[in-house]
């Protein structure tokens, strides 16, 4: 049976609703990465809409994308600018294009203990924490904004009849409070992407700081432990070599042109899971989404 016959495409209310159920880690690391860096969100966006697509209509399940974690958190905690930024993904992207070849897979999930995966999340929690208190202290009213929209999640997903509903509201929500406090956003196109060209000393930086963390992460939870999610959730196997594929394409045509360094995720898959995505049709909605934002509500 094929993976098309098993998990036809639908565009659904709940399709749409799990579509949103990511956005919680995207949105914030993508906005925190463009204020601290040279980083333009237009592009980053616009990439994740296009790849968020692509892998909906490749893969025919909602799997997901979400900014590499390890990247963004340094970046956020060290202002790193974008010529690093493209020599990290560049690198990472070869790394994992290579890894979707052969039993590299194998290998690794006998060879890389949980100790590692969690401790290296931990750092990065501690880090991404330690950079949003400035970012609290800067804009009070935005906080207290998020925590009205945490607790109106909160009651929502007590309300197990109306799920589908349940991020469609949170997300109303948050759109509502983000125009009366700063207006209506403006509306303007999109410029053709730059190629941003790293220099030697980009990449010899980008090893050490980005690229070894975060290829440590990115095994454990955007590849084996999103191929073991799918087999729980849709009992459909995506290898692990598939979903490393895809990550080295997707960095390797967009990081260069000003996109940020991408990866799936078992937790993004299992929250677009939560608000009812089931198959690549959520991933669509996703792209349309992020690419809207990205050519007409977003600033220079």
């Amino acid at each position: 049976m094929t993976m098309e016959t098993a998990n036809p495409m639908k565009f659904s209310l709940s399709e749409l609703a799990g579509s949103l159920g990511d956005f919680g880690t995207i949105v914030p690391l993508i906005l925190a990465v463009a204020l601290v860096s040279d980083v333009n969100a237009r592009y980053v966006l616009l990439f994740f809409g296009i790849w968020f697509i692509f892998t909906g209509l490749y893969y025919r399940l909602p799997i997901p994308l979400e900014p590499m974690k390890a990247v963004a958190v340094i970046v956020i905690a060290g202002g790193v600018a974008s010529g690093e930024i493209a020599a990290a993904g560049i690198v990472l992207g070869i790394i994992f294009l290579v890894l979707g070849y052969g039993r590299f897979f194998e290998i690794i999930e006998k060879w890389v203990p949980q100790s590692v995966v969690r401790g290296i999340q931990l750092g990065l929690a501690l880090l991404l924490f330690k950079a949003s208190v400035g970012f609290v202290i800067r804009d009070p009213a935005f906080f207290v904004a998020g925590l009205v929209i945490i607790v109106v999640f909160l009651l929502l997903a007590r309300y197990r009849s109306v799920p589908d509903l349940s991020a469609l509201v949170v997300i109303a929500v948050g759109l509502v409070a983000g125009i009366a406090l700063s207006g209506v956003p403006p509306v303007s196109l999109i410029p053709s992407p730059r190629l941003v060209i790293p220099i030697p000393s980009d990449f010899s930086s980008a090893l050490s700081t980005l690229v070894l963390p975060q290829v440590i992460l990115t095994i454990a939870n955007a590849i084996l432990a999103t191929s073991l999610l799918t087999k729980d959730l849709f009992a459909q196997d995506v290898p692990p070599k598939k979903l490393s594929t895809t990550i080295g394409l997707m960095n390797l045509t967009s990081v260069p042109f000003g996109g940020f360094p991408m990866c799936h995720g078992a937790g993004g898959l299992a929250g677009q899971y939560r608000y009812g995505a089931r198959t690549g049709g959520a991933n669509v909605f996703a792209g349309l989404i992020f690419i809207t934002l990205a050519l007409f509500f977003t600033s220079p």
